[in-house]
């Protein structure tokens, strides 16, 4: 199913110009407009999927496959050291495109971190309860 209002399914569907890396029944692979660096690209489901939890299993068993392949191409044509597989979901999380899609980032040794945080602790008990409340909602 698409969503006539999404760009992404216009995108995905051909129906807007991108620089394709790759397509198959399933999947569109672009270069992003707004690139980390040169060759970043992202992988787009043909189908509507707001985000991940959202997603068709037959298309979630085949985006990380997808991305090993695209991420081993970046390295080979443009030497880099490694590649950033990144997906958002939510505004909190970052996503600012609500169709499903996963960043494929090359990266090199040279770069600044681009996913960093600062590590917390859990106070005594805390981790367990955190785990149960997740648990609770599986």
């Amino acid at each position: 199913m698409r969503d006539e209002n999404c760009i992404f399914c216009k995108i995905a569907a051909g129906e807007i110009p991108s620089s394709t890396l790759y397509e198959d029944d399933m999947f569109r692979v672009i270069l992003d407009l707004g690139p980390a660096n040169a060759g970043h690209a992202l992988i787009l489901p043909k189908e509507h999927f707001k985000d991940v939890t959202e997603l068709d299993e037959a298309y979630a068993a085949k985006i990380l496959p997808l991305a090993a392949k695209i991420g081993t191409a970046q390295r080979k044509a443009l030497g880099a050291d490694g590649f950033n597989v990144v997906q958002n979901n939510g505004t909190a999380a970052g996503q600012t495109v609500f169709h499903f899609h996963a960043h494929v980032i090359p990266r090199y040794d040279t770069d600044a971190p681009m996913i960093a945080w600062e590590p917390g602790k859990y106070a005594d008990g805390e981790m367990e309860q955190t785990a149960e409340k997740i648990r609770k909602e599986m």
